[in-house]
């Protein structure tokens, strides 16, 4: 009987290990496909925008994108941060933000021109959130490199955001941010949702349908 039990306990205990080993294992960072693409060339080299009117390119464009790991000694992580940056500072684009899924990579990371702060500086942001619109809507005419020759103008963007990001230390950081450097963010975090800002051409902010 004594025999039987511990028997038993050894069946359980390697089921259970088994099944441990399957639940913690983690997703690759990168696919093998991304890595390709991002590690072709090297840190100071544009990547190709992809562009609306391609039909392989629209399926990428409306596609949620997923969290990346942050770790500054992850080689691809960085060159796809600085091909990101390389590409929305080429003068073929001159942008004014870049999400990765508009070079073809389905992650959440995002470039910004900060124009809030001194200088105009770009800054990247590994995984960003928004956890708050204002009420207040803000309206400006908006453009997209990945919709070329178009621009319209929006109505219901929100003035300030509250956003949260993290670094590559894995810190999470939490900030608010206002006038047209919100709509870059609320622009590029749309892109990682599959969502592009011609979506909201001819929506009005709430109060405005409302009113008489």
């Amino acid at each position: 009987m004594k025999l039987k039990i511990i028997t038993i306990s050894i069946f359980l205990i390697l089921i259970f290990s088994a099944c441990y080993k399957i639940d913690t294992k983690q997703k690759p960072r990168f696919d093998r496909s991304d890595i390709e693409l991002i590690m072709n060339a090297d840190d100071k080299s544009p990547m190709r925008v992809c562009k609306i009117n391609n039909s392989k390119d629209s399926i990428i464009l409306r596609t949620k994108c997923d969290d990346v790991v942050p770790d500054s000694n992850d080689r691809v992580l960085s060159r796809l941060i600085n091909r990101m940056y390389a590409t929305v500072r080429d003068s073929i684009n001159d942008g004014v933000g870049i999400a990765a899924p508009q070079i073809g990579i389905l992650k959440n990371v995002i470039w910004v021109q900060r124009f809030d702060k001194e200088g105009e500086p770009f800054e990247y942001y590994l995984n960003p959130k928004i956890l708050q619109h204002s009420i207040l809507p803000q309206t400006r005419r908006e453009g997209c490199l990945s919709i070329p020759d178009r621009s319209d103008t929006l109505y219901i963007r929100a003035y300030s955001i509250l956003i949260e990001y993290t670094n590559m230390k894995n810190k999470k950081i939490i900030e608010m941010v206002e006038g047209f450097t919100a709509i870059i963010f609320q622009h590029e975090i749309d892109h990682l949702n599959g969502i592009l800002y011609t979506d909201y051409v001819g929506m009005m902010p709430k109060k405005t349908m409302n009113s008489n």
